[in-house]
């Protein structure tokens, strides 16, 4: 806790002792008091005893009742943050009271949760490192085992979810993100009027979707209640949302749209290579806009096009069908049709099934287009939580995955320890 300006008037004021200084840094109340501080020049450790009078009356920690007096003491010990660069520990004997209501039960500490080894200051401070590095990384600038910091992030993660009151939820975003190598995945939830994480769950099946609805209502939601859900293209999302969101429109924002299309467009280019060595090695010159293309890929790019290449036609598809979603949403629909009428007399087998799902599925797409909903957010999330997982190197558990996602995407901070 730091020393405000009057604080400090204080100590050069009154010529305050070190005990007095640390009462006022730590900022202790009656009965408790800084007795001693020792400080180790050779392991650089302050360490700080407190302590209290005899014959002081504390709380009950169950009950809250006043004025329970002190049935024995116990020693303990917490890593509080540094002083200086100096590893600092508070000691201290925790009363147990007598309580008339709940027998002997041990009292509170101000500075610190029940059962925990860190004060709440360390605590809060790990969990501003857990936000910004990876745990392992954190673990090492605090010199404590990485497990330890797992405990407290967990703790607060999971309080913070449990807290969520999720009633004003009206529109939602799911998507898929890979927890490791293989398919092996979870799949994240999002409010997206506060632009947010509310769920992350195992998979990416419909089953997720039950899930997350149940979670919804325990926190005070109503299925009932959310009237959009933007999805990704693939049938689980789609069919979970079906199940359990009645009143739910299904939305298909562009960016899946564009996704699907690359990957028929690629699979056009991948068929089209066994025979043609020139758009070998060539890929993102076909899947990028024109105007994210570096001079030297617009050459090669022009070049090409003079081959009457599939994969060229592929790309012109493609482009032309980004174009519905700078329309209004009627005239999107009509210029949909037309294009699907041009994509049909193609001979390309892609992006004739690309077409097939495209028209499937132009109701959720048109009403991306009416209401600007988008995956966006999600997609943000996504890459940010891949670059934690990159940047850790991986995680043991999805647990330790999900509660990374609800410390960065989340809103655990609002209930982190202050």
């Amino acid at each position: 806790m730091a020393l405000g300006v009057i604080g400090w008037d204080r100590v050069y004021r009154e010529g305050m002792r070190d005990t007095d200084l640390f009462q006022l840094a730590l900022g202790l109340k009656s009965p408790w008091t800084v007795t001693r501080s020792e400080f180790a020049c050779e392991g650089g450790q302050l360490d700080l005893h407190l302590d209290f009078p005899r014959g002081s009356r504390f709380a009950c920690a169950q009950c809250r009742r006043e004025g329970c007096a002190v049935h024995d003491t116990k020693d303990e010990t917490w890593r509080h943050l540094d002083f200086f660069q100096h590893r600092t520990l508070l000691h201290a004997r925790v009363p147990r009271v007598s309580c008339p209501n709940c027998g002997v039960r041990k009292v509170a500490t101000p500075w610190a949760r029940a059962g925990c080894g860190f004060t709440l200051l360390f605590e809060a401070y790990v969990l501003a490192l857990a936000k910004a590095m990876p745990i392992a990384n954190a673990a090492k600038r605090v010199g404590e085992h990485d497990t330890r910091l797992w405990r407290i992030v967990e703790h607060y993660v999971w309080r913070a979810v449990e807290a969520l009151d999720l009633s004003q939820v009206r529109r939602i975003a799911a998507d898929e993100t890979s927890a490791r190598r293989g398919h092996d995945y979870i799949s994240l939830f999002v409010d997206m009027a506060r632009r947010k994480v509310i769920y992350a769950a195992d998979g990416k099946d419909a089953a997720t979707v039950k899930e997350f609805a149940d979670f919804l209502e325990a926190h005070g939601g109503k299925r009932e209640a959310v009237a959009d859900a933007s999805i990704d293209m693939g049938a689980a999302f789609e069919a979970g949302i079906k199940a359990n969101f009645d009143n739910a429109e299904i939305t298909f924002d562009k960016f899946h749209v564009i996704k699907l299309a690359n990957e028929a467009v690629d699979e056009v280019r991948r068929q089209e290579a066994k025979n043609n060595f020139q758009i070998k090695g060539r890929r993102y010159i076909f899947l990028k806009n024109l105007d994210h293309l570096t001079l030297a890929e617009k050459e090669a790019l022009s070049r090409l096009e003079a081959q009457n290449l599939d994969t060229i036609q592929a790309m012109q598809i493609r482009m032309n069908l980004q174009q519905a979603f700078t329309m209004g949403a009627k005239t999107a629909r009509r210029f949909l049709d037309r294009w699907n009428a041009w994509v049909q007399v193609c001979d390309l087998g892609p992006m004739k099934r690309l077409a097939k799902t495209i028209m499937a599925k132009a109701k959720g797409i048109l009403r991306s287009i009416a209401t600007g909903l988008s995956n966006g957010v999600l997609e943000a999330i996504n890459g940010n939580v891949q670059a934690a997982k990159r940047k850790a190197k991986g995680y043991r558990t999805k647990r330790n995955l999900k509660a990374i996602v609800y410390l960065i995407a989340g809103d655990v901070l609002a209930n982190s320890p202050t």
